[in-house]
């Protein structure tokens, strides 16, 4: 098979299923305008994002870049946001007919260089396709896993695999068959919180034996969609539907946990991916998975179980706040097992309106009150910054301080009972996402950034955000080209060697200043993304948080993991035998400042001067 049919295969279809499952190669196209001509749209058979509808659409009629070319007539006209070419994010640098003539007299001057960028491109991810043929999924590395759960890590906190890397960053990484393995213990039911879903695919990682095991899917899908995924989940008996409901406008249900009944005791996995191939192939995800929870004695009453983080009562709470019957059978499944061993506090939030205490449960109020009550001062601590790491981005108001230097600081830099008072705080905030190189030379290539839903109608309205960007670099894992999808937050010290506190959510960054809230999104260390609807926002003059989502994370105190240092030591190997007190920070540290040619992707304009790893260009519409 020649080189440009693999990058083909690997372009169209992320399947390492084998046999009838296997996609024909991509045909090479030899004209642009043939390729815009006989483009088939590819609609998922799962509700998800336009983002990510798009992304499927370019991997399946790709739009390959030659020399420059393009066709101009199939390109969005978009005379009536001039601002867009001054804000300077596409590299295809816009779409005005005012410069289509220049454009084509430097077409083929400049078509030489771009060629050799993208030679050149095409050997990277040759090299790195070439490393590992074989499938993101486990064969025979299961033990590996096993002992990998078992073993000396004391943080339980994974990667997921990534096809197309070298096999030694996959070495302590797990796909979701790992999870789900036998070894891990004799299923008889689980339950799966997600956000987008497919079910057929879902099922077949399940091992055989266990596929007939009742499988809960709580979801948060709405009418058409709604009926989309109860006819995707008809045919598989053994599996039933929960609805999250979302009251509050724009709310989404992105929690991703799971919750495995074994024979043996029970386990909880908190996790970034969605339950769709794409998310467990080629992008950087987190994982926290429990220890096994042990049945209680029966007639075991009371606090029973509990762990010095709460977090049994705060999953059952967590649960009840669903308000489904469909859960208290798995609300009970919790009260009869000891989950005492648990490290971490769960952070999570529910849709509504909270005042009085009920503000402290949820959200960014919630983190604050952990980190005040559990987290201990450090000296110089206004010199530690607060990273945060994050796939999506909402709206943030017109200027830093509607919320991301005033409320979001204010929790985010919450250290003990002395913190100072709020809004006297100046702790610097590095904001780490991808920029459009990033994603162009990424192993999926320009389609990758349809897991980074930031829309160039928000981005035009918050550019003084931008100054807060770094860029996407994680050598330290072997994952600089799988594009994050993972939501980590953290307290570093000045020389970036030491962390205060690691979150590890699916919460999203949104801010809708139009109604003035903050919505919290939570996820596992993933707990969210960069947005007040995932974090939550004060109403009345503070006295009310509101909150459109549903989210879930985990949190890591020093603390809780018998150090005698108020941080942890960041891990400068994540694949060395350093101290159980060093955490595996998975991207690399300190990071590093958009230069000034660096622009944040931005997924609904297109790119079209510069091949990605596969050749393509990115043409959204």
């Amino acid at each position: 098979m020649s080189q440009e049919s693999e990058h083909g295969k690997w372009t169209v279809s992320s399947s390492d299923e084998s046999g009838d499952e296997q996609a024909e190669p991509e045909k090479p196209s030899t004209s642009l305008l043939q390729e815009a001509g006989r483009e088939k749209t590819s609609v998922p058979q799962y509700p998800c994002s336009e983002a990510r509808k798009a992304a499927l659409k370019r991997k399946s009629s790709p739009l390959k870049f030659n020399n420059g070319d393009f066709p101009w007539d199939s390109a969005p006209a978009q005379k009536h946001k001039p601002a867009q070419q001054d804000l300077g994010w596409c590299l295809s640098s816009s779409d005005e007919e005012d410069n289509l003539q220049s454009q084509r007299r430097d077409r083929d001057g400049a078509a030489a260089v771009r060629q050799e960028e993208y030679c050149a491109l095409k050997e990277v991810a040759s090299r790195e396709l070439a490393l590992s043929h074989k499938s993101a999924e486990p064969s025979q590395s299961i033990p590996d896993a096993w002992d990998l759960l078992n073993g000396g890590n004391p943080f339980r906190f994974f990667l997921t695999k990534v096809k197309g890397i070298k096999t030694k960053y996959n070495s302590g990484a797990l796909h979701i068959k790992d999870i789900l393995s036998p070894l891990f213990g004799t299923l008889v039911s689980s339950v799966q919180f997600n956000y987008c879903i497919d079910v057929k695919w879902l099922v077949k990682q399940y091992p055989k034996e266990f596929r007939d095991k009742p499988l809960l899917i709580v979801h948060g899908e709405k009418r058409e969609s709604k009926a989309a995924l109860h006819e995707e989940a008809h045919p598989y008996k053994h599996v039933s539907l929960c609805q999250a409901k979302l009251d509050i406008a724009f709310g989404t249900h992105h929690t991703k946990m799971m919750m495995l009944c074994y024979e043996e005791g029970l386990r909880v996995v908190i996790h970034t991916s969605n339950l769709i191939e794409d998310d467990w192939y080629q992008k950087t995800q987190g994982i926290w998975i429990s220890p096994l929870y042990p049945r209680l004695p029966p007639g075991t009453v009371g606090s029973a179980g509990e762990s010095h983080t709460n977090f049994k009562s705060d999953l059952i709470n967590y649960l009840m706040a669903y308000n489904s019957p469909t859960l208290n059978e798995w609300i009970d499944i919790i009260r009869k097992h000891d989950l005492s061993e648990t490290r971490v506090y769960l952070l999570g939030s529910t849709p509504g309106r909270y005042q009085g205490n009920a503000k402290e449960q949820w959200g960014h109020l919630r983190l604050r009150k952990l980190l005040k009550e559990h987290a201990t001062q450090v000296p110089s601590e206004d010199s530690w910054p607060v990273i945060g790491q994050f796939s999506s981005i909402g709206s943030m108001g017109a200027d830093q301080s509607k919320w991301l230097c005033s409320e979001f600081r204010d929790s985010f830099a919450a250290l003990g009972n002395g913190t100072k008072a709020l809004g006297s705080h100046n702790v610097p905030i590095h904001l780490v996402y991808p920029t459009v190189d990033n994603v162009r030379q990424s192993l999926e290539g320009y389609p990758a950034g349809g897991s980074l839903p930031y829309s160039i109608q928000t981005a035009q309205k918050q550019l003084w955000l931008h100054a807060f960007f770094h860029k996407w670099s994680a050598e330290i894992s072997g994952r600089s080209h799988a594009m994050p999808h993972i939501k980590t937050y953290m307290r570093v010290s000045p020389d970036f060697q030491k962390i205060a506190w690691f979150l590890v959510t699916r919460q999203v960054f949104y801010f809708f200043p139009f109604i003035n809230y903050l919505a919290i999104v939570s996820s596992l260390h993933l707990i969210a993304n960069l947005s007040k609807a995932a974090w939550g926002a004060f109403e009345k003059n503070g006295t009310q948080l509101m909150i459109r989502s549903y989210e879930l994370g985990v949190l890591f105190l020093p603390s809780e993991f018998g150090l005698d240092t108020d941080y942890f030591h960041v891990k400068e190997n994540m694949f060395s035998d350093e101290p159980a007190s060093s955490f595996p920070v998975p991207y690399d540290l300190p990071p590093e400042k958009y230069g000034s040619k660096d622009h944040p992707w931005i997924w609904n304009i297109p790119y079209i001067k510069a091949p990605d790893t596969h050749g393509n260009m990115w043409v959204p519409k």
